[in-house]
């Protein structure tokens, strides 16, 4: 059965040292009640695939004070201090990618693809120690693909078999992130029977979802609250 009963069946088999691909872009679309549910199980030693690592108290921001997280991998970090400190500090292991390769590198490693070659990063730090070729006389970068142990994802709603929708912006990292897990949990919001769903309308096909829970409540809180005056 694909359907958990509890944040803790769900996480069950992670591990300490076990390499984790979390969906979300800033505070839109993360597995909310799955990242909670890491931090009281007290795995260490964590690699964390995010895009970024939330905010000091909120998202994976909880994982990193509770220091479970040993080596991010991300493309955005701007809005987290403990980051910064962990990282000036020598605490954090540290890997920047530049978004578009942060997310094609996860979409290969779904896909099945080893690695490719993309110009985002020739020139930069983001080279040192990689392979450079020349194309059409310009100049790019190897770059691996990415895969993870699990893969902690969050959508709007799913069916008993796995199949997967997001909601608008939350459909960032979430779908090619599923792909790329060797166990992908999906969070939800809704459960519903097989069926319900128009087959073109599904993000993530089942088959790419192991588990599925229905999280039992959502903050969703905004991660930079901008307002327009009167």
């Amino acid at each position: 059965m694909k359907v958990q009963n509890s944040v803790e069946q769900a996480l069950d088999g992670i591990q300490d040292g076990a390499t984790i691909m979390v969906g979300g872009f800033g505070l839109v679309g993360i597995p909310e009640n799955l990242i909670a549910g890491l931090r009281e199980k007290g795995v260490k030693d964590l690699t964390v695939i995010s895009n970024n690592c939330g905010v000091d108290d909120f998202g994976l921001g909880i994982l990193l004070q509770n220091r479970q997280i040993k080596k991010m991998i991300s493309s955005y970090v701007g809005e987290n201090k403990e980051f910064e400190r962990q990282f000036l500090s020598g605490e954090l292991e540290v890997e920047l990618v530049p978004q578009g390769t942060l997310a094609e590198r996860v979409r290969a490693g779904g896909a099945g693809i080893p690695a490719f070659y993309t110009p985002a990063g020739v020139g930069t730090p983001v080279a040192e120690g990689k392979e450079v070729r020349t194309f059409y006389g310009k100049s790019y970068l190897l770059e691996t693909a990415l895969t993870a142990d699990f893969t902690l994802v969050k959508s709007w709603r799913g069916d008993r078999s796995g199949n997967l929708i997001y909601n608008k912006t939350a459909r960032n990292f979430n779908p090619m992130m599923a792909a790329a897990g060797k166990v992908t949990i999906a969070e939800v919001e809704e459960i519903v029977e097989v069926g319900t769903f128009d087959a073109d309308c599904v993000h993530t096909p089942g088959v790419y979802v192991q588990r599925i829970l229905q999280g039992a409540s959502f903050e969703k809180r905004i991660e930079r609250r901008t307002v327009r005056a009167a």
